[in-house]
């Protein structure tokens, strides 16, 4: 006969123990050993995360996290959100409180101070009284309560954002979280206690509009950091003032790659000449590698006619969030600025009959497309309203989909290697089998997807997590993650599987059996956008890009005047074996032509004076290494070309 009052708890290992049934994580981690609980912030019970000292009253998969787990961390952090908020409570009486969640590095907490302000000047003291509080160590206690007294409570205090938020919670689900003096409207999960919070750091402060909506009241949004031990706060922050020296705004404005005007608009970046060279040798690299790979350029205009993005459904899923229709002369004819370039993909397909011989069909562009982010939101390169993805769409039968998207696989790592990003995963995303009905499509159809991508991705090798439930709603997907060199996350390169949008379009291909069949649509981009790509190519490199790619590549900087002829001569020979850059005619001193040139990363300097000249020669330097000597021309053209292979 079983014993009820037991319970089976199964660890990541495999590993089986029997606990009383009520026994929490902390109670497990206590019985493994006092080290372990004393590590233990947070728990994943059944894959949803608790707290630790949260009751387990079922038989249950348990893994135990710390601050070494991702979902450790996010609850430190949200846990600090609400000791952010206890300590603007205490500072600033009638503060009112929006939400607070942890983000990728931290946490923020959105609050309506009133008429009071908060600036960069009052961190200081807000972070003290973090501490303070932090010092008691006040337990975060779980308390379930009913939805009237919820609404009591929350009026009682005058807290209107609060009781929006309750408004839309069903009864019996909400919960409240207490520490200290504090108590706020949360689902969880937090931390044992504050005494976990050992370092405190606010790094920023903004405006945000309540719920992300433009007609609601704008809030005061602080941004901060925590941590478990005093020395990971100062790794932090010397990590960050590494960031700022490597920020692509910055760097982007002194090598003249990029600008933005108010005139021209918000979030739509104007290229310069030298940011103008580099993307256009980022396009060149890949055009040639899709080229080898099979694929077909097209070219799509910028507009599309409303009724295309209704068919395609982005006018349902964006059509709030893009710019708003573009009317014409003629009653009820509207078009839209391109926010995707896949609609524009199936329609090419549809201009001629298509055979099971002709699949697969690889249409790639480099498409400029158009969404409307608010003002608050746009950050750099990063987040903008016009950008151009590396997009391509590949158009198969079923059956060699496993083959197309191993073939993608291989070209998004031959990007990876090109551009030196070495250190990466990939997030295999699929549906949730326990919640089909957010999916579209036959099962058949999603089973011989997702074991494609599953298998595609064993035989690359790759290293992957998979994520149930996170797919499209039309098909599953492999996401890739880069780690750049501050050891920041970047998804970077994305292929999705479609079986919705060909039904959409009608798209159609005659099979071997003679019957019109539905060809697969597999969405692809390497990069991503040109844009954020280069953003995170500039702070993974701070600017020194790889030879091949740099907008300079050659500083020619003659001693004076009189060799500018031969500087000139030298100058046209390289430019006639691709070799690009500039001369230096200032009347300067050859030390500051030099110093000049460093600060603007250009990898080589080629000084001319008299010897040079008499001899046909050049005097080479290179950024960082230094006098390499003199070489002829040809010399250094053959050097040269060996250091800018790609790969």
């Amino acid at each position: 006969m079983e014993d009820e009052s037991q319970i089976k708890i199964t660890l990541p290992d495999g590993s089986e123990r029997f606990y009383p049934k009520g026994i929490t994580a902390m109670g497990i981690a206590l019985s493994i050993s006092e080290g372990l609980a004393r590590n233990v912030i947070a728990a994943k019970v059944n894959n949803e995360v608790w707290d630790p000292t949260r009751e387990i009253t079922q038989d249950s998969l348990v893994k135990l996290l710390t601050w070494n787990d991702e979902d450790g961390k996010a609850t430190f952090w949200h846990s600090s959100a609400h000791l952010l908020a206890e300590a603007l409570e205490a500072l600033y009486p009638g503060v009112k409180f929006g939400t607070g969640p942890s983000i990728e590095k931290g946490f923020y907490y959105d609050v309506d101070l009133g008429d009071k302000s908060i600036s960069q000047e009052d961190f200081p003291k807000i972070e003290a009284k973090m501490l303070e509080l932090a010092r008691q160590k006040n337990e975060y206690i779980r308390k379930p309560i009913s939805k009237a007294d919820a609404i009591q409570l929350f009026t009682e205090k005058g807290d209107e954002y609060k009781l929006e938020l309750i408004d839309g919670l069903e009864d019996g689900s909400i919960t409240l979280y207490e520490q200290g003096a504090f108590t706020d409207l949360c689902r969880g999960p937090h931390i044992p206690n504050t005494g976990f919070i050992k370092a405190v750091k606010l790094t920023n402060i903004g405006g945000a509009y309540w719920r992300n909506k433009q007609e609601n009241k704008m809030l005061t949004r602080i941004y901060g950091i925590t941590f478990p031990k005093q020395k990971e706060l100062e790794e932090y922050v010397t990590l960050m003032e590494e960031a700022k020296k490597r920020d692509h705004r910055r760097l982007g404005k002194e090598l003249e790659l990029f600008a933005f005007s108010e005139k021209v608009g918000q979030g739509l970046p104007l290229w310069l000449p030298k940011g103008a060279m580099l993307r256009e040798r980022l396009q060149s690299f890949l055009s040639k590698a899709q080229s080898r790979a099979g694929y077909l350029p097209v070219i799509t205009p910028n507009i599309g006619s409303k009724d295309l993005y209704v068919t395609s459904g982005h006018w349902e899923k964006y059509g709030k969030d893009s710019f708003q229709p573009i009317k014409t002369p003629n009653l009820g004819e509207e078009y839209l600025l391109k926010p995707m370039n896949c609609p524009h993909h199936c329609e090419i397909y549809k201009t001629s009959p298509r055979s099971y011989k002709d699949l697969p069909l690889r249409f790639s562009e480099f498409g400029t497309v158009y969404r409307y982010e608010q003002s608050g939101e746009l950050h750099g390169l990063t987040r903008v309203r016009g950008f151009t993805q590396d997009d391509a769409h590949i158009f198969c039968r079923p059956d060699q989909v496993k083959e197309e998207f191993i073939r993608v696989i291989d070209l998004v790592l031959y990007v990876f290697k090109s551009l030196g990003f070495e250190d990466y995963s990939a997030q295999i995303s699929l549906r949730d089998p326990n919640d089909k009905v957010k999916y579209i499509g036959k099962d058949e159809d999603w089973e011989r997807a997702e074991s494609a991508i599953v298998e595609a991705a064993s035989e690359r090798g790759l290293s992957t997590v998979t994520e149930l439930g996170e797919a499209a709603f039309y098909g599953p997907k492999l996401d890739f993650m880069v780690r750049d060199a501050l050891g920041r996350k970047w998804q970077l390169g994305t292929i999705q599987v479609d079986y919705q949008m060909p039904k959409r379009f009608g798209l159609e291909y005659t099979g071997s059996d003679n019957q019109k069949h539905q060809p697969v649509m597999i969405h692809r981009a390497p990069f991503g956008s040109m844009e954020r790509f280069i953003a995170i190519l500039i702070e993974n490199t701070a600017g020194q890009f790889p030879l091949w790619l740099s907008p300079d590549q050659i500083a020619i900087l003659p001693i004076s005047e009189k060799f500018a002829d031969y500087a000139e001569d030298v100058f046209f020979q390289l430019q006639d074996h691709d070799i690009r850059g500039f001369v230096d005619h200032r009347d300067e001193k050859i030390g500051r032509k030099i110093r000049d040139a460093e600060v603007t990363k250009v990898p080589f300097m080629l000084i001319v004076g008299e010897k040079e000249a008499a001899e046909g020669k050049l005097s080479v330097r290179r950024k960082g290494e230094g006098d390499l000597g003199s070489m002829t021309i040809d010399e250094f053209v053959t050097f040269f070309k060996k250091e800018a292979a790609i790969i």
